[in-house]
């Protein structure tokens, strides 16, 4: 299992014609805050965060990193606020291969090599695997060479109607926990990579259609599960998972901010019992 480098978007430019007011303005609306809320989270006056909203008043470097802080704006987006406001960018954007990221990459590695023999893998902001362990291996088994050409995608491998989805016996339920995740990050980030993204996995064929003698979702088994599980056929066997997403807590670069761990763990005793076999 390798780090491999990928291709990652510029820092975001302002949208023409809108000032920092707007924007702010916005990502206060999206968060559901008053005015006041803000003001008082961020020491300032509801007059204050009016006149900035408004452009009456043009808001220091500190005063947009506090007000993108208290209104959880992603880091990429805050570099947008900066932008729009005048100033630099305050957080830099690190190619994942840059050896000033080399603590960084051994930590993943040894993370989801950690996990063994359950799957797991790291993705960028577009969902582009960077690392990867050998249950994800297991899980593409079947896989066209086609679709493990480099950049590998997580979201295409599995929505691909000649990737994963043939197996995963509750596809429906499992596409749409995973359009609805994206449609989430694509309301945070202006991003057109993500968006043409979603717009090319949502295209592909739904369940009932896409393959052949194919009536639907499996009805789900009698085990009661804690959370939506993905359960996907492999060597004859049913095996169930449930994922967990991890990202790193205050992150101070873009690259970083925008990495994801996911692993998948057995949902099933059956799962977990198969797995440890596989691995011995």
């Amino acid at each position: 299992m390798t780090i491999v480098p990928t291709g990652t978007d510029t820092a975001a430019a302002a949208p023409a014609g809108k000032g920092v007011g707007p924007l702010l303005r916005a990502w206060r609306e999206r968060r559901r805050v008053s005015q006041l809320e803000l003001a008082l989270r961020a020491d300032s006056s509801a007059r204050h965060i009016s006149f900035v909203e408004t452009g009456r008043s043009r808001p220091s470097e500190e005063m947009v990193l506090r007000l993108a802080e208290h209104l959880d704006v992603p880091v990429r987006e805050r570099n947008s606020l900066l932008l729009a406001a005048g100033y630099a960018p305050h957080y830099p954007e690190t190619p994942l291969d840059d050896p000033a990221l080399d603590a960084l990459r051994e930590g993943l590695e040894r993370l989801i090599q950690g996990y063994e023999p359950f799957p797991a893998l790291v993705v960028d902001a577009t969902y582009t695997v960077v690392a990867a362990n050998r249950g994800i291996t297991m899980l593409l088994d079947g896989v066209p060479e086609s679709l493990l050409q480099p950049p590998l995608n997580a979201m295409r491998l599995t929505l691909h109607p000649e990737g994963m989805a043939p197996r995963i016996r509750n596809l429906g339920e499992w596409r749409g926990h995973l359009l609805a995740q994206m449609e989430r990050q694509i309301a945070l980030h202006r991003s057109e990579p993500l968006r043409a993204l979603y717009e090319e996995v949502a295209a592909y064929p739904a369940p009932g259609t896409a393959y052949s003698g194919d009536d639907g979702d499996e009805p789900s088994p009698s085990v009661p599960y804690f959370a939506l599980p993905m359960r996907i056929e492999h060597d004859g066997r049913v095996l169930s998972f449930v994922s967990s997403i991890s990202t790193f807590n205050t992150p101070m670069d873009v690259t970083v901010s925008e990495l994801a761990i996911e692993t998948f763990l057995p949902a099933d005793p059956a799962t977990a019992k198969y797995l440890h076999a596989l691995g011995d």
